[in-house]
């Protein structure tokens, strides 16, 4: 049987919005206040931001299947991503306050830098996985404009201190890559996947 619609197990909102764009029916599968959902985004010493990015995505989905078992629901596909930002081997992760969100954006100001989505969907006993990187090239950032930027509020909780679904749009000279991908879900990718559990898009 084709499957009707999935599970996605982020709390991201720009994630479900990019599953309506697919026209893809969805509901949300969300770690409980007893799952430790942050220390799986712990990274490993010496570890590349490519090796970090898909371990951290199977374990989320290694999460979310068990999850979805202890719960008893109705069975469907269940997908998962995860975003980091790497500046060379550097994995650029949400930072832990406003002086860490400042730091960031002060390494990233006019120099380009890497975003990486690693995409996986669970599907029975299959699992279907792929990754997404582009390259970001931000403008010049005086540090009065940063200081704007981290109070808004809006770099916090973002990999590599900054959405570009916001703001920090307009510090973006070039982009090589996907766009979606670095909102969080690659649409060309993700659908690519879906076409393996048996969606029609």
């Amino acid at each position: 049987m084709k499957p009707e619609f999935i599970y996605l197990a982020s709390q991201s909102p720009r994630r479900a919005q990019l599953l309506g764009q697919l026209g893809v029916r969805h509901e949300l599968l969300l770690a409980g206040p007893e799952e430790d959902a942050e220390s799986l985004e712990a990274v490993l010493p010496g570890e590349s931001p490519t090796a970090y990015v898909q371990r951290v995505t199977g374990l989320k989905l290694d999460a979310a299947v068990a999850r979805h078992k202890r719960l008893g629901l109705p069975p469907a596909p269940v997908l998962c991503a995860d975003t980091t930002v790497a500046f060379g081997r550097t994995i650029l992760g949400k930072p832990e306050d406003a002086r860490d969100a400042q730091r960031m954006l002060g390494l990233l100001s006019g120099r380009t830098h890497r975003v990486l989505t690693a995409v996986a969907l669970q599907h029975g006993r299959k699992r279907h996985a792929a990754l997404n990187v582009s390259r970001v090239h931000f403008a010049e950032l005086a540090r009065p404009r940063i200081a704007d930027y981290v109070a808004s509020g809006e770099p916090l909780g973002k990999a590599g201190a900054y959405a570009i679904q916001g703001r920090a749009a307009a510090f973006v000279e070039h982009i090589s890559g996907s766009h979606s991908g670095i909102m969080g879900l690659p649409m060309f990718e993700t659908a690519r996947l879906l076409r393996q559990a048996g969606f029609q898009l």
